[in-house]
């Protein structure tokens, strides 16, 4: 039995129609359980922003919202997680931007490809650092400038923790020491919340870390807040002076958290996922909640976000080259 040219174009064009409709509907289908999958651990900005952002999309996106933090490796065990994983929708990706920004400058070879292995769906929320010191250094040390000239005369403490080695707050951190010419040991931690226990129990001298980590644990009388890294002052931390107002030249350094798909996530589901998450961020709850961390609510379009993450890759390489760090090393 013979089949004609025509008869071959009309299945073939049958089938692309079927798989397109098929397309279109995973897209729209709810999924059952949304999995948010952040790097970092418990009870720290990114851990709170992805419970925030779940208890709207319970319900909405999908019939229930989880999240998993999967620490490790400064964030990559997440990211590497999320690459294995099917891109029907049904894990996401909460992150810094500084594993996919940063990283790339300080490793050789990273477990994933920063702009394939992840789709970018929408921005999370935008914040600034502080540099906080606790109990090993003296009350009298109430600036930046009081800071260097305590660590120039004690160098065997003269050290800093961070969320992660290789995050933004890192070389934050290690670039107030090449300002004052005074090296600062840095201690890479997994999330800012361990690392502010130990600057609690004066295991280590300061912390470099988003605002909202070290601003929560004010109360306890035994953190100072020196200098934040915003242009200007963060409203979270009224009066605290920016590095830039101390003479910290080149010191404006705020991060983003952004949500993400596995990579190569179906067009029509990453506009799903963008408008709800649009919606979740929008609202009050989530607004406040996140405020009371430190954290600016900000969604954006997933081209927005691959545009930031381009340029932010820019902005780091020159950075990174002249502090000298490689996690290779």
């Amino acid at each position: 039995m013979s089949i004609s040219r025509r008869q071959v174009i009309q299945s073939v064009g049958a089938s692309a129609l079927l798989a397109s409709v098929g397309q279109q509907a995973m897209a729209q289908a709810q999924i059952e359980n949304l999995k948010i999958v952040t790097g970092f651990a418990a009870g720290g900005t990114s851990d709170t922003t992805c419970r925030r952002v779940a208890s709207r999309l319970g319900g909405t996106y999908a019939k229930t919202a989880t999240v998993e933090n999967k620490t490790g490796a400064g964030g990559q065990i997440a990211i590497q997680y999320v690459k294995g994983q099917p891109a029907d929708g049904a894990t996401m990706l909460q992150t810094p931007t500084s594993m996919l920004t940063i990283y790339p400058h300080i490793y050789k070879k990273l477990p994933y490809d920063p702009v394939h292995d992840v789709t970018p769906v929408s921005l999370a929320c935008i914040f600034d650092f502080g540099f906080a010191v606790g109990p090993m250094v003296p009350a009298n040390v109430k600036n930046i400038a009081d800071f260097i000239a305590w660590a120039k005369a004690n160098p065997s403490q003269a050290n800093f923790g961070s969320p992660a080695a290789g995050s933004t707050p890192h070389f934050v951190g290690a670039l107030v020491g090449r300002h004052a010419g005074v090296e600062l040991k840095h201690v890479g931690y997994r999330g800012t919340q361990p690392a502010m226990l130990d600057l609690l129990g004066g295991q280590i001298a300061a912390v470099c870390g988003p605002i909202g980590d070290i601003t929560q644990h004010l109360p306890t009388g035994k953190v100072r807040i020196l200098a934040t890294s915003g242009a200007k002052r963060n409203r979270f931390a009224p009066d605290v002076p920016t590095f830039t107002e101390q003479g910290l030249k080149d010191m404006e350094h705020s991060e983003w958290f952004a949500f993400f798909l596995p990579g190569k996530a179906a067009p029509e589901l990453v506009t799903r996922l963008n408008a709800a998450l649009k919606s979740a961020l929008a609202s009050k709850d989530v607004i406040d909640g996140m405020g009371t961390f430190g954290l600016e609510t900000m969604s954006s379009s997933p081209a927005e976000l691959a545009a930031i993450l381009k340029k932010d890759t820019a902005k780091w390489s020159p950075i990174v080259k002249a502090i000298g760090f490689t996690a290779d090393a």
